[in-house]
């Protein structure tokens, strides 16, 4: 396996528990981070404060692009990787979109439901499709 995708794959498995336990990321990655073995990546590390700064807009997007599902419908691991998955899409330049999407599905098949994979490959799709519009920069007050 890729080193980046063992950092998805670590990423996931820090963000799924985080959810279950009703704990926030941020420190139960710092308590981890001391005595995990093998130890947890730098990519990894980015990953999961990546998706923390952004999850509102992340949950936004969600939201609005999965048809007839609400983010608590969605299987947590299915949110975890989705998650996942609109942050590598939207900020972080150096993965082509085509990856994003396969490193996404991939973890879906092996860790979710039947359906999963289908479904997380549509709604990325059609984010990826929709990409200039949900990266475009806001228009502040004075530049409306």
């Amino acid at each position: 396996m890729a080193a980046r995708s063992k950092a998805r794959k670590r990423a996931l498995d820090i963000l799924f528990e985080a959810e279950q336990r009703g704990l926030s990321a941020l420190p139960l990655l710092r308590d981890r981070l001391p005595v995990a073995d093998p130890p947890i990546s730098e990519y990894a590390v980015s990953l999961i404060e990546g998706v923390v700064a952004h999850q509102a807009r992340i949950d936004e997007l969600l939201s609005s692009y999965a048809i007839d599902w609400t983010l608590d419908r969605m299987p947590p691991v299915d949110r975890a990787v989705l998650r996942i998955a609109v942050f590598e899409l939207l900020w972080v330049d150096d993965v082509p979109d085509a990856v994003v999407v396969s490193e996404a599905v991939e973890l879906a098949t092996a860790l979710s439901t039947d359906e999963s994979p289908r479904f997380i490959n549509g709604m990325l799709g059609r984010m990826s499709d929709d990409k200039p519009l949900l990266v475009a920069p806001v228009a502040g007050p004075d530049e409306a």
